[in-house]
C-alpha cells in the first residue's frame, strides 16, 4: 500500500520526523518497506510555453520554445497537448528521465542532444511517466499558473511516500485513513476524519432508481446514491496528483473521485451511466450459463452460474466487486450518475477475479472480507466528493438494502488482568483506554475491565487477546521490559505424535533421501491414478476449494511422492531417494473425518551417481526395504515383510510390512508400482520402488517407549564376541527369504540371519532355487563353544527342512 506522506498528513498532524515514523509504524505492525521520494529530478524544471510552431518537415510534431529560468530553448515535441502559454516541465540536457517506450519497469534513459528530422532539440517536455509519477504517455503533464518558472520541478512535484508492507488481517489500512488511524494512535495526535455529509436538493430516490438482491449469501449489502446534473471532465490538480503519487491515472473526475474513496477509507465504489441501466433498476444476480459480459478492459468474459452479476432488466452491466461493464461506463455525455457502493463475499469475489485473471483494486479489498458499515460511508464520502467537483443535485435520500448488515459490531471483554497474564506487564487503565479509544474502540469500563466494541473498520479483532495485542502494538514492543519468569516453569508437555514424525525425517535423511513436500489437496481424477481400489475411506470434498486443482483431500501421500520421481526424472538422471511425512484424510462416515500421520518415499533412477568405482544398477524393492528397516531398526521394532497384494503395487513384488510382538499388526506396505500405474505419471524411468508407514500405528506400538524402543530402558552393549555361519539351501521357489529368516532367528544365540544370494538355473532342480544365509551367533554374557553353534545350526536345518523343505545345497 502507497501512502503519500502529503496525504497522510491531511488526516492527522505528524510532527516527528519522515524516518521515525516509518520506524514506529513497523514497529506498530506496519512495516514500511522503503520511502520513495518521486519527482525529485535533477536538471527538471519548471518552464514556460513561449510559442508552438509547426515542424517543417513532420505533420505530427511541433517546435516548442520553452522558457526555463536560465533562458530560452528550442524543444521538438510530439504531444497533442502542447500550447502557448502553460506551464510544464522542462528537462535540460543530461537529464534522467524513465523510458516511456520501454516495457521494462524502472528502466532510465539519459537525455541528449539530438536533431529529430533535422531540426536540434534542446531538451524535453515531460510527460507523466518520463517524470515516473505515473502511467500516462499520451500527452504532456501541465502544471498550475502559479508555478515560478525555473523551479526545480522536485520542489512542485515532489512527494515522499510510504511503501507499507500490510498483513493480510489490516484491511482497514488498505485505505490511507486506516493508516493514518494507527498514526494518530501512535503520536497521540487526533485524527481528522474526511466529511461524508452531503446536501441532497433532488427528488425522493425511490422514484428515480431501484434494487433487487436475489442472492443475499453473495452480496451482503447494497447501497446507492443517484446525482442528477453532473458534468464530467478533468478532474481538479489536487486530487490528480493524490491519484499519481500511488501510482494510479486520472480519468474524468466521478471515476477519479471513486478511486480516491477507495484508496481514502479502503471502500470499493463504481459509477454507472444512469441513462444505460435499463429501467433504472440494479439486479444483483449470479450469471447465467453461458453469459457474456465485456468489462471496461474491452475484454468479453464468459460467466459461469458461480459469479455474480450486477444486471438491469436487460443484460449485465458490471462484474460484482470486480469490474464494470463497458455498456454502462462513465462518459463525456452521461449527465446523471447512479454511484455504486457495496459489500459483496470475499472467497466468491476472489474466485472470480481468479477465474477470469482478472485481479483488480477492489477485488484485493473485498477479497478481505469487508465489513458492511463501510459501504455507506464510502457512498456518502463519494456523492459528497462529486458534487463539489462534478456538481449537480443529489437525489434525497439512499437505497440501502439490508442495511442491518451495517449494524454487525461485536463486543469483547478485556480484563484488566489479560494483560499481564498476556505481556507479563501492567499498564495503567489511563494508557489502555486511551490506547484503545485512539484507534476507534469505544470502551464501557466497570472496576475489573471493559466491554469493548469492536468497530466495522477491524473485523481482525475478535478475541481479548486480539485487544491486548492492539494495546502492545501502539505502545510499542521494544518499550515492554523483559522480565525473568517467576514461578514454576511451565511444565513440558510431550507430543509423541510430532515428536515420532520428526524422528522419523531423521533417519530417513540419514538414509540418504530428501524431504519433499506437496499439497494436502489434489483432484479425483488425479487420486485415481494410484489406483487406490473401492474399500478406501471416502474422498472429502473442498466446499470453496482455492482452485480445481485442490478440490479434494488427499487420502494417500503416494500420488504426491509419484508426481515428485516423475518431475525429478525429466529433469535429472541420476539417483531419487525422496520422501514425504504428512497426514492424509480419510472419511468411513461417522463422525468426524480420520487424519492419519503417513510417512512415503520412492526410489528411481539409478542406485548410485556415476562413478567408476560404484555400481550403475538401477534402484528397486530392496532400496525401498532397506530404508524401512532402518527406520525400524532404529525405532526399536522388530518387524517382518510379507508377500502381499495392493492395488498400486506389480503383482509378486509387493510386502506387507508386520511386527509379529503387536498381534502381527500391519504398519505398512513396500513394492514395486505397476507398470499400469506409474504410466499415468509421465516419468523418465522405468520403474519406481516405494515404501509406506503409517506412522499411527508405529506410534501405537512403541507407545509405552520414551526412546523409542523397549521400554525405555538402556540396552547395554554387548561384549561378547559372535561368530557367524553361511548356509547354502535348495528351497522349493515359492518359499520366500522372510520365511527362511523367521525360523533361524527363533533361536535365542541367532542374534541376525541375512540372506545374502539367490540363484536360479543351471545345477539347480526345476522348480527350486538356491539361497545362501549368513548366521550371526552370539549372546549378551558369555562366548559360545563351537559345540553349542553346531547344536542350534543342526536345529535350525531340521526346522527348515521340515517346514520348507530345505536342503543343504551340495
Amino acid at each position: 500500500m502507497k501512502v503519500p506522506v502529503s496525504w497522510l498528513s491531511e488526516y492527522v498532524d505528524i510532527d516527528i520526523g519522515l524516518d521515525d515514523l516509518a520506524h514506529r509504524l513497523t514497529m506498530a505492525g506496519n512495516e514500511v518497506g522503503s520511502i520513495e521520494r518521486t519527482g525529485w529530478i535533477e536538471n527538471v524544471v519548471v518552464g514556460f510555453v513561449k510559442n508552438v510552431r509547426q515542424h517543417p518537415d513532420a505533420d505530427r510534431l511541433r517546435l516548442v520554445t520553452v522558457d526555463h529560468g536560465n533562458g530560452e530553448s528550442e524543444v521538438v515535441c510530439g504531444a497533442p497537448n502542447v500550447a502557448q502559454g502553460q506551464k510544464i516541465a522542462y528537462a535540460s540536457i543530461g537529464a534522467v528521465l524513465q523510458d516511456a517506450y520501454s516495457n521494462e519497469p524502472g528502466k532510465t534513459k539519459k537525455l541528449k542532444r539530438s536533431k529529430i528530422r533535422g531540426v536540434a532539440s534542446e531538451g524535453m517536455v515531460c510527460s507523466v511517466r518520463e517524470l515516473g509519477i505515473g502511467d500516462d504517455h499520451e500527452g504532456i503533464l501541465v502544471l498550475d499558473d502559479h508555478a515560478k518558472i525555473g523551479t526545480p520541478i522536485g520542489e512542485v512535484l515532489g512527494e515522499s511516500v510510504l511503501d507499507i508492507e500490510l498483513t493480510p488481517n489490516r484491511p482497514d489500512c488498505l485505505g490511507v485513513v486506516g493508516v493514518a488511524r494507527d498514526v494518530a494512535a501512535i503520536t497521540g495526535n487526533p485524527l481528522k476524519e474526511p466529511e461524508v455529509d452531503f446536501e441532497a436538493k433532488g427528488p425522493d430516490i425511490g422514484t428515480l432508481a431501484s434494487v433487487e438482491i436475489t442472492d443475499p449469501d453473495l452480496c451482503l449489502r447494497y447501497t446507492t446514491s443517484v446525482i442528477q446534473g453532473v458534468t464530467i471532465g478533468e478532474s481538479p490538480k489536487w486530487l490528480k496528483d493524490r491519484l499519481l503519487a500511488i501510482g494510479e491515472r486520472p480519468i474524468n473526475n466521478v471515476v477519479d473521485i471513486t478511486n480516491f474513496v477507495m484508496f481514502e477509507i479502503g471502500q470499493p465504489l463504481h459509477a454507472f451511466d444512469y441513462d444505460k441501466v435499463a429501467d433504472h433498476k440494479v439486479i444483483v444476480r449470479r450469471a447465467m450459463p453461458g453469459e457474456k459480459l465485456t468489462t471496461l478492459d474491452n475484454k468479453e468474459r464468459r460467466l459461469d452460474t458461480d459469479m455474480l452479476l450486477i444486471a438491469d432488466s436487460k443484460r449485465g452491466i458490471g462484474l460484482a466487486g470486480v469490474m464494470g461493464g463497458a455498456n454502462s461506463e462513465i462518459s463525456k455525455s452521461t449527465s446523471t450518475v447512479f454511484l455504486e457502493s457495496a459489500t459483496f463475499h470475499g472467497v466468491n469475489n476472489r474466485r472470480t477475479a481468479r477465474t477470469l485473471e482478472l485481479s483488480s483494486q477492489a477485488t484485493l479489498r473485498f477479497e478481505k472480507s469487508l465489513r458492511s458499515g463501510l459501504a455507506e460511508v464510502g457512498l456518502r464520502r463519494a456523492t459528497k466528493l462529486i458534487l463539489e467537483i462534478a456538481g449537480g443535485k443529489a437525489a434525497s435520500g439512499i437505497i440501502d438494502v439490508n442495511p442491518s448488515a451495517g449494524q454487525e459490531l461485536d463486543s469483547v471483554r478485556l480484563e484488566h488482568s489479560d494483560i499481564m497474564r498476556v505481556l507479563g506487564v501492567k499498564f495503567d487503565r489511563s494508557l489502555i483506554e486511551t490506547t484503545l479509544e485512539g484507534l476507534g474502540f469505544d470502551l464501557a469500563g466497570d472496576a475489573t475491565g471493559w466491554d469493548v466494541l469492536i468497530p466495522y473498520w477491524r473485523p481482525d479483532v475478535s478475541i481479548s487477546e486480539d485487544l491486548v495485542e492492539e494495546i502492545a502494538r501502539i505502545v510499542g514492543y521494544d518499550n515492554i521490559p523483559t522480565t525473568i519468569l517467576s514461578g514454576r516453569p511451565p511444565q513440558w508437555q510431550p507430543q509423541p505424535e510430532m515428536d515420532l514424525r520428526r524422528r522419523v525425517t531423521d533417519l530417513l535423511v540419514q538414509a540418504g533421501m530428501r524431504e519433499t513436500i506437496s499439497y494436502s489437496a489434489t483432484t479425483s481424477e488425479g487420486e485415481a491414478r494410484v489406483s487406490l481400489g473401492e474399500s478406501l475411506a471416502a474422498q472429502i470434498k473442498l466446499r470453496n476449494p482455492v482452485s480445481s486443482d485442490f478440490a479434494v483431500m488427499r487420502r494417500t501421500l503416494r500420488e504426491g511422492i509419484l508426481m515428485t520421481v516423475a518431475r525429478n526424472s525429466r529433469i535429472w538422471r541420476g539417483p531419487i531417494a525422496v520422501f514425504e511425512t504428512g497426514r492424509v484424510f480419510l472419511d468411513y462416515g461417522e463422525g468426524l473425518p480420520e487424519e492419519r500421520q503417513m510417512a512415503t518415499g520412492a526410489f528411481a533412477g539409478p542406485r548410485n551417481e556415476l562413478h567408476w568405482d560404484l555400481s550403475s544398477d538401477t534402484s528397486d524393492f530392496y532400496d525401498a526395504k532397506g530404508a524401512v528397516e532402518f527406520v525400524l531398526d532404529n525405532l526399536g521394532i522388530v518387524a517382518v515383510f510379507e508377500p502381499g497384494e495392493d492395488s498400486t503395487f506389480a503383482v509378486g513384488r509387493t510386502a506387507i510390512v508386520k511386527v509379529p510382538a503387536a498381534n502381527h499388526a500391519v504398519i505398512g506396505v513396500v513394492g514395486e508400482i505397476s507398470a499400469e500405474v506409474f504410466s499415468e505419471f509421465d516419468a523418465e524411468v522405468d520403474s519406481v520402488a516405494v515404501f509406506e508407514l503409517d506412522l499411527q500405528a508405529v506410534l501405537k506400538i512403541i507407545s509405552g517407549s520414551t526412546q523409542y524402543g523397549g521400554n525405555g530402558k538402556f540396552v547395554e552393549f554387548v561384549r561378547m564376541p559372535a561368530s557367524h555361519r553361511d548356509l547354502s539351501l535348495i528351497v522349493q521357489t515359492q518359499s520366500t527369504a522372510g520365511e527362511i529368516v523367521e525360523i533361524a532367528q527363533r533361536n535365542r544365540i541367532v542374534s541376525s540371519a541375512t540372506v545374502f544370494d539367490l540363484f536360479e538355473g543351471q545345477g539347480v532342480p526345476a522348480g527350486k532355487k538356491a539361497v545362501a544365509v549368513r548366521l550371526v551367533y552370539q549372546l549378551p554374557n558369555k562366548t559360545l563353544t563351537a559345540e553349542q553353534i553346531a547344536k542350534v545350526e543342526q536345529q535350525i536345518l531340521d526346522q527348515l527342512k521340515k517346514e520348507l523343505g530345505a536342503e543343504l545345497r551340495a
